[in-house]
């Protein structure tokens, strides 16, 4: 059952990036812990960050061939974010399993918040890299790289107006570039991770398995359905808020109570 749930929840975080490009791998955590089982939030938090890199670098792929991403830009900011990403995974992998998850219920929300504020299309589809747009990406990306790293995120969220702010690409080359970032990012966490004994590899396969598929489904959808991308997106936004909220009282009441008298 456990294998099922796993293919499962990669296939809902897959479909999720394929649609809306960005947002969908904050659901993974989650769902690693609360449907597929796993109780040690660190080894949920690498797992995760292993198996959404792997589903960003496959959805990739997608939008490469779509010719949506600036490269250039694109290289820029996953790069300079690499050693974020280092510093950030290894902060968290010290910090409190629950105390992590709480402050990631919050990430969540501020994650849904920003979904449901409408980002502008517009932008220079044409962007070429210059010093000072390379500047931008380096320092925006190394401020990403840290929190994706630390909460064991693919961070598209941020990475998208990340890379729009600093290089003042179109929205829809930024969704395809940033893939490239949210997968280093993912990387790299996974990897701090991992030499720490605190990924599950096998489960980390079925999330890949799964998330491929759902990656694929969702690209088509997001060709056919531009048009109702702002439903999905809110929709989308709803299930985060509902599941922060889920996490914010599975975590926060423990941390906020005090420990109450023992009885024998």
């Amino acid at each position: 059952m456990q294998d099922i749930l796993s293919v499962l929840c990669g296939s809902v975080v897959g479909f999720s990036l394929g649609v809306i490009g960005g947002g969908g791998s904050i659901l993974a955590v989650p769902l690693l812990i609360y449907v597929v089982g796993i109780r040690d939030p660190h080894i949920a938090i690498g797992t995760s960050a292993l198996a959404v890199a792997a589903n960003a670098f496959v959805n990739l792929i997608g939008h490469w061939r779509a010719r949506t991403v600036k490269w250039p830009c694109a290289a820029t900011f996953g790069i300079s974010g690499i050693a974020g990403a280092a510093l950030g995974s290894t902060i968290g992998k010290i910090m409190d399993g629950q105390k992590l998850l709480f402050l990631f219920a919050l990430v969540m929300v501020a994650v849904g918040a920003m979904m449901l504020h409408p980002k502008s299309a517009g932008g220079d589809p044409n962007v070429r890299i210059t010093p000072s747009i390379a500047g931008r990406l380096v320092a925006v990306g190394f401020l990403v790289g840290s929190i994706a790293g630390f909460f064991g995120i693919g961070g598209g969220f941020l990475i998208v107006p990340g890379i729009m702010l600093g290089s003042g690409m179109p929205i829809l080359n930024a969704v395809g570039s940033s893939l490239f970032s949210v997968g280093t990012f993912g990387l790299t966490t996974a990897m701090n991770y991992a030499i720490s004994d605190l990924v599950n590899w096998k489960i980390a396969a079925e999330f890949i398995a799964g998330g491929a598929f759902g990656g694929w489904i969702g690209l088509k959808l997001a060709v056919r359905l531009a048009a109702e991308r702002r439903l999905f997106t809110r929709i989308f936004a709803g299930v985060i808020f509902v599941v922060a909220a889920y996490m914010l009282v599975r975590t926060g009441l423990p941390l906020l109570l005090p420990a109450g008298p023992h009885h024998g």
